[in-house]
């Protein structure tokens, strides 16, 4: 590959469909989860080309154990060997739906339509899907009406894993924010093994490559960078190894500061802060927006402290999808178009 950045996206999706041994490093999840990232997540039960399906199949995983947002739960996720391919499958996750639709998966009953579906995937607003509830609340009696013969979660869902389990089997695909590429890897994996769709993720992963290198070649550019995630007036800010770290780590922007406390809402961050970090590039994530609720972040960012920042005076305060960035990470085009924003808005 041209750069190592795009050599790893190769070598860790080859590694995953080579079958790796697992890894049991403990990482969290993007509400504070256990990272089984980048290792082979599905085993077959018996051998075959890419494109065969080979049933009983083992899935893992993409993380296997989460902690609450206040850390006073943890919980652990299993394993689940299915004797056939599901033919009905609900998901709460809005990346992974993002990864099905991406490969023409189908046989999908019921998606959390009761929260805010990002535009590309509004189609799944129709009729012929049944909602299952919002990303936080699961409808447990519609969930059961549907007979779904897997159900696909994230951090968002974790405290409802054991009463979902009563239902269907459930498989946790959520990323982890200490590892988020990896684990959207794994995820990727995941769909790809369970229904048959090998070739055509590779096909689309590749798409990542030149992406990537334009988005690195661009990084370069800046000396310093800061993301930022608004809402409702207030800010928080995140570092390398936080939630949204992958725009330092995977597309090569330079971090103004490494003093921010990881979480996955971020750190509490003020604007004098801003002003005195003083980054050449500004992202900021509108989560008011992403929640559905009225957003006045231009007039609230672009006040008298902001205006004196390097970002703003050189117009480089650029501001990212909220329902792509908050709420529909961590799926083929989701991943992608989060790339193409940021080239579209700087270059």
């Amino acid at each position: 590959m041209k750069k190592w950045g795009l050599a790893v996206i190769v070598l860790v999706f080859s590694v995953m469909l080579a079958a790796c041994g697992s890894n049991d490093e403990n990482e969290k999840e993007e509400s504070n989860g256990n990272a089984a990232a980048g290792n082979q997540a599905v085993e077959t039960g018996a051998a075959g080309s890419e494109q065969d399906v080979a049933y009983p199949m083992t899935v893992s995983p993409t993380v296997a154990t989460s902690e609450s947002q206040d850390g006073s739960a943890t919980y652990q996720y299993e394993d689940v060997t299915f004797e056939t391919m599901p033919e009905k499958i609900a998901v709460f996750d809005y990346g992974f739906l993002d990864t099905l639709d991406t490969l023409g998966v189908e046989g999908i009953v019921g998606v959390a339509k009761d929260s805010t579906l990002p535009a590309h995937l509004e189609k799944y607003e129709g009729d012929e899907y049944t909602s299952i509830g919002n990303l936080k609340t699961p409808l447990f009696e519609d969930i059961a009406a549907l007979d779904p013969d897997v159900i696909f979660i994230s951090g968002r869902q974790s405290a409802f894993y054991e009463e979902l389990k009563e239902i269907a089997p459930v498989v946790f695909v959520g990323t982890s924010q200490d590892d988020y590429w990896n684990t959207f890897l794994a995820s990727v994996d995941v769909a790809a093994k369970m229904f048959g769709k090998e070739a055509e993720a590779e096909e689309y992963l590749a798409k990542f490559d030149s992406a990537l290198e334009e988005a690195r070649a661009l990084a370069g550019n800046f000396e310093s960078t800061l993301v930022t995630m608004y809402n409702e007036g207030n800010l928080s800010g995140f570092a390398a190894n936080s939630r949204f770290g992958y725009i330092y780590d995977i597309y090569g922007f330079k971090p103004v500061t490494e003093d921010i406390e990881s979480s996955s809402h971020g750190s509490n961050f003020g604007f004098e802060a801003i002003l005195e970090f003083d980054p050449q590039v500004l992202f900021v994530i509108d989560r008011t927006a992403a929640v559905g609720d009225q957003s006045n972040i231009a007039d609230d960012m672009e006040n008298e402290i902001i205006k004196k920042t390097t970002a703003y005076q050189n117009s480089r305060i650029v501001y990212l999808d909220g329902p792509l960035w908050y709420l529909s990470g961590g799926g083929l085009q989701s991943e992608l178009a989060k790339i193409e924003e940021i080239l579209a808005e700087l270059k």
